[in-house]
């Protein structure tokens, strides 16, 4: 009879094994664009996965070279869509889902319903007639005739997510708050919020993900730079003459616009996971 320690071991070192597999799996497409970036073009074309002479002429096209201008207006585009659907996207959020946890009336169940709908909802089957109203009321090509379909996108989860979190939050509180002379709008305020902070940070996160990868709304309802965001103005990347292809400079972008992404999740993992966790479970 095998020992129970033994046992224990192997499946730790099972679940060691699938872990490594399961990130190399998810991680070698970045590690590829990354190498990519500081290829030249003849490495580029003799399709090796190390470069065989480092280079940042990738990143200098993209800085100060020919795709400068496309680039960098891209980037301030994405930056300022992203940011400003995120931060409309989780006031509504917050107030939307106070209101499916805290209070119970009439058609509380089809908003949940109709918000998950809206979710996994395929956004190229109302793109073509968002094209056609967005030209016809003069939205096309602008910030806004971006960030309203980018709440399309984040509010649903943003919703779902603050509603979950929203049920955990101890209602006598607010009871509390309201018996020493506040109005619903200031314990909701000063009690309920700072308490939510975790749930709302972590939905902000999330929304900015969503926005901040979005290509399809990108490169459908925008057809110069003004409002071309940074998904979408990689497809009119082009190389330094017709017969180069733009990959390095390409593979150069992407790093630069992962970056933000990274970052926000190395810094605030612990937040993520928290606000997840505590808004995952019911009370």
């Amino acid at each position: 009879m095998a020992a129970p320690g033994g046992n224990t071991t192997k499946i730790k070192a099972g679940w060691a094994v699938l872990f490594v597999v399961t990130l190399v799996y998810a991680l070698f497409p970045v590690f590829s664009i990354l190498m990519t970036s500081f290829k030249t073009p003849g490495d580029i074309a003799s399709n090796t996965l190390l470069p065989s002479t480092w280079t940042w002429q990738n990143y200098e096209e993209i800085f100060v070279g020919g795709a400068q201008t496309l680039f960098l207006t891209a980037l301030r585009n994405s930056i300022g869509i992203t940011l400003i659907a995120t931060a409309i996207a989780v006031v509504l959020a917050t107030l939307c889902a106070y209101a499916v946890a805290r209070f119970d009336f009439p058609g509380k169940k089809v908003i949940l319903a109709s918000a998950l709908a809206v979710s996994i909802f395929p956004v190229i089957s109302v793109v073509t007639p968002l094209f056609n109203l967005w030209r016809a009321v003069g939205l096309y090509d602008t910030w806004l005739g971006l960030i309203i379909p980018y709440l399309s996108l984040t509010l649903p989860l943003s919703i779902w997510t603050l509603s979950a979190f929203f049920r955990q939050i101890p209602w006598e509180l607010e009871a509390a708050a309201q018996v020493d002379g506040a109005t619903q709008w200031q314990a909701f305020r000063k009690a309920i919020v700072p308490l939510a902070a975790p749930g709302v940070f972590t939905t902000a996160i999330l929304a900015f993900f969503i926005a901040w990868n979005d290509f399809v709304y990108g490169i459908s309802l925008t057809s110069t730079e003004t409002a071309r965001p940074v998904p979408a103005a990689l497809a009119f990347f082009t190389g330094a003459s017709q017969f180069e292809e733009p990959a390095g400079a390409i593979s150069a972008a992407a790093i630069v616009v992962t970056v933000p992404v990274i970052i926000l999740v190395v810094l605030f993992q612990r937040q993520i996971v928290s606000g997840l966790t505590q808004g995952a479970v019911k009370g």
